[in-house]
C-alpha cells in the first residue's frame, strides 16, 4: 500500500522540509514505513511523485536601452503568467534511490504540496502510473484499493464516465480511473472541470466534497451490482483514501466498504511552526539527510499550517490526531473540517470498535505507529461535522 503527505500553509514551505529532511519523512516512508505490515512487499519502491503549486507569479526587470542602444536603469517588470497547473515530477526510480528528488526539495518552496510514494496494486510500474493525477488546477492522490476491480467494476466504472475522461486516462491504475470517476461526478454536480475561470478562482471546498461523496457512492454502487456469481468467495472491501485539491482547498477521505471493519491508517496535523529542532550534536552542526527532528508548534488558538498524512513524520504523539475511520477531512482557508460519511458503512454505534484484519491483511494497521496499536484511534469519533480550529 501507498503512503501519501498533504501540506497546506499560509506561507511556502521548502519541500526538504517535508519530503527528506524529517526522520520520518515521506522518503524515508518508501522503505522504512511503521504502519506497513506487509512483509512480503515491505517497501513502496514503485516509484514516487510530488506536485506542488507555484507560490506567485515570477517576474524579471527589463533594462532600457539609450537611443544609441546602450543598456541604462530599469524600466519595469516582465510578470511570467505560471498558470493555475501545478507542477508534477514523478519518477519509477525508488525515492531513497533518487538524486535529483534531493536536489528538487532543496530548493523548490510552495504553499500547498502533494507527495506520494508507491507500492503498486493496480499497473505496471510506469511514469504514467505514478501519483499525484491532475486535470488543469486539479490533482488526485489515493492510498488504498477499489474493490471488485477485476471482477467487473473497472468494466462499469469505465463504461459510466463519458468520453472525455475516459479520454484523460494515460495509465492503468484504479487510481487514475477514481480520479476520471471524481471528474465525471463533479460534471454530475453541474461543475466543469475544465472551466478555465474554476481552475484559477478554485472550484469551492464544498463542490470539492459533493463530488468526492458521489465518487465513492457510485463505487459502492458498481460493487453493488455486480452478480452473484462474482461476489461470492471473492473480497469485494474497498479501501478509499482519496485526496483531491484545487490549489485552494484540499479534500481527504479515509474510507472502507464494511460497516465493521477500519479503514487504513490517516492521520492530520496543524499548528503555527512546522520548525526544525536543534541539533542534538550542537549548533550550526546540520543533520544528514532524513536525520532531521521536526515538531508541530501551536503559538496561538490560530494555524498557519496542516499537514495530512498516512504515517506520521514525527514520533511526537500530541502533534497528530487520528481521522476518524469513513469521514471525509476538508482544508479551507487553514481550517480543519470532518465530516461523516452516513451510508450503509458508517456505523452509529459511539463505542464500536472496528476490526483491523481487514487492513492488516492489505499490508496496512489503523495504529498511530507510536505507542501501539490503540494510539490514537477513535480521538475524533462522533456523529455531525467536526470543526477544529486551524
Amino acid at each position: 500500500m501507498c503512503r501519501f503527505l498533504i501540506y497546506s500553509g499560509q506561507s511556502p514551505i521548502l519541500l526538504s522540509h517535508l519530503i527528506t529532511s524529517p526522520t520520518h519523512s515521506i522518503l524515508t516512508q518508501s522503505y522504512d514505513s511503521r504502519l506497513r505490515l506487509d512483509q512480503t512487499r515491505p517497501h513502496n519502491g514503485d516509484g514516487f511523485g510530488v506536485g506542488y503549486y507555484t507560490a506567485q507569479a515570477s517576474g524579471r526587470r527589463r533594462r532600457k536601452r539609450s537611443e544609441e542602444g546602450e543598456l541604462a536603469g530599469e524600466e519595469g517588470e516582465d510578470v511570467v503568467d505560471l498558470g493555475p497547473e501545478p507542477c508534477i515530477f514523478t519518477s519509477t526510480i525508488p525515492a531513497w534511490n533518487c538524486r535529483n528528488l534531493e536536489r528538487l526539495a532543496s530548493k523548490t518552496v510552495s504553499p500547498l504540496v502533494f507527495a506520494h510514494v508507491r507500492a503498486s496494486t493496480e499497473g505496471a510500474l510506469s511514469d504514467s502510473n505514478c501519483h499525484p493525477f491532475s486535470r488543469g488546477a486539479l490533482m488526485w492522490m489515493h492510498n488504498g484499493g477499489i474493490g471488485g476491480w477485476k471482477l467487473g467494476v473497472k468494466r462499469r466504472l469505465v463504461t459510466d464516465i463519458s468520453d472525455r475522461w475516459f479520454e484523460g486516462v494515460q495509465g492503468a491504475t484504479d487510481s487514475e480511473w477514481a480520479f476520471a470517476l471524481f471528474l465525471d461526478s463533479l460534471e454530475q454536480e453541474g461543475v466543469d472541470a475544465d472551466d478555465e475561470v474554476k481552475q484559477r478562482d478554485g472550484f469551492g471546498h464544498t463542490v470539492l466534497r459533493k463530488a468526492m461523496l458521489r465518487t465513492i457512492a457510485r463505487i459502492n454502487g458498481f460493487i453493488k451490482a455486480l452478480p452473484a456469481s462474482a461476489r461470492e468467495g471473492n473480497d469485494v472491501r474497498s479501501l478509499l483514501n482519496f485526496a483531491v485539491t484545487d490549489g485552494k482547498s484540499v479534500v481527504c477521505t479515509r474510507y472502507v466498504s464494511s460497516k465493521t471493519d477500519d479503514a487504513a491508517s490517516l492521520f492530520f496535523s496543524s499548528g503555527t511552526n512546522w520548525r526544525q529542532q536543534p541539533s542534538p550534536f550542537g549548533p550550526g552542526i546540520k543533520p544528514k539527510i532524513g536525520k532531521g527532528e521536526y515538531k508541530m508548534e501551536r503559538m496561538d488558538k490560530g494555524a498557519d499550517i496542516v499537514l495530512v498524512a498516512s504515517e506520521p513524520l514525527t514520533f511526537e504523539r500530541d502533534n497528530w490526531v487520528t481521522v476518524p475511520t469513513n469521514s471525509v477531512l476538508t482544508i479551507h482557508n487553514q481550517n480543519v473540517l470532518i465530516h461523516p460519511i452516513l451510508d450503509e458503512h458508517y456505523n452509529f454505534e459511539a463505542n464500536f470498535v472496528r476490526s483491523g484484519r481487514f487492513a492488516a491483511d492489505k499490508g496496512q494497521t489503523a495504529g498511530d505507529g507510536l505507542v501501539g496499536e490503540a494510539g490514537l484511534k477513535g480521538v475524533v469519533e462522533g456523529m455531525g461535522a467536526l470543526a477544529v480550529a486551524a
